[in-house]
């Protein structure tokens, strides 16, 4: 297991439990419009790659699909498997699924292609294991230009971390830089690229606090909280407060609600 791999898996074996009251809140909301983008319907086979605590999968049952989930972490497979018996869910990875060529309608990713140490091989994977005519539907953090909340934790981090600590190197946050650049990647692994759909979606994520979206980041994040436990207390105390002053123009109600987005990307075997 390369060294980016294994902060991945040991940190998402850590913080597995908090996902569904830190995280759900928001990814969640990205579910809808990926299904519908892949255009998922009853009796479809459908394999939820990165599946988490399952709740893609839950998602692509509802509407009659025949989903079955797969996640490198076992604390999140057992998660899934405790609130969703009646779905199949595996550990493995997604750059080397232990699937058969051809065996599925539709493979979706919410938010995992970052947690791997070669997205454009989990890509071809995904290529693999459709069926002809097949779709692969995934989706991606937006970059920051594009997306508030991302834009708040770069401003903080550049200003304020120390980004020369010693730290596995993995895939680029924003892991492309616009439609062109996915279209090229996804070429390059199969993928008809005149079919692809690539949409922006922004949700308003709700939070109760100012401090809690760097809670969240340092106690139920991974990659950034990795960044973070290597910085001094003088720089976290900065961080946190560069986080809060941004998130503060964002109040609605009783809390906060911030902009997220995403990109949400559909393409089809040939």
């Amino acid at each position: 297991m390369d060294s980016f791999t294994q902060f991945e898996h040991e940190g998402w074996e850590r913080v597995a439990n908090k996902y569904d009251s830190v995280w759900s809140s928001s990814t969640r909301q990205f579910i809808l419009p990926l299904l519908d983008t892949a255009e998922v319907s009853a009796g479809m086979s459908v394999l939820d790659v990165g599946c988490g605590p399952g709740y893609v999968s839950a998602a692509a049952a509802r509407r009659g699909a025949v989903p079955s989930g797969l996640d490198f972490s076992a604390e999140m497979v057992a998660i899934a498997k405790k609130v969703l018996p009646q779905i199949e869910f595996r550990e493995g990875d997604a750059q080397h699924l232990p699937f058969a060529d051809a065996s599925y309608d539709r493979v979706v990713a919410n938010f995992a292609l970052l947690h791997l140490a070669d997205p454009e091989r989990a890509c071809g994977e995904a290529f693999r294991v459709l069926k002809p005519g097949g779709k692969f539907a995934f989706t991606v953090w937006a970059q920051p230009g594009e997306n508030p909340y991302a834009k708040i934790l770069e401003d903080a981090i550049q200003a304020h971390a120390d980004l020369n600590v010693a730290f596995p190197t993995g895939p680029p946050h924003y892991l492309y830089v616009g439609r062109e650049e996915f279209r090229q990647a996804l070429e390059r692994a199969g993928f008809n690229g005149a079919s692809m759909v690539f949409k922006l979606h922004t949700i308003e994520w709700n939070v109760p606090t100012a401090r809690f979206i760097f809670d969240a980041e340092r106690n139920a994040g991974v990659r950034t909280a990795g960044l973070l436990a290597r910085q001094t207390p003088e720089k976290i105390d900065a961080i946190q407060s560069a986080i809060e002053d941004r998130v503060r123009p964002y109040a609605k109600g009783d809390g906060f609600a911030i902009p997220k987005a995403a990109y949400v990307v559909v393409i089809s075997k040939k």
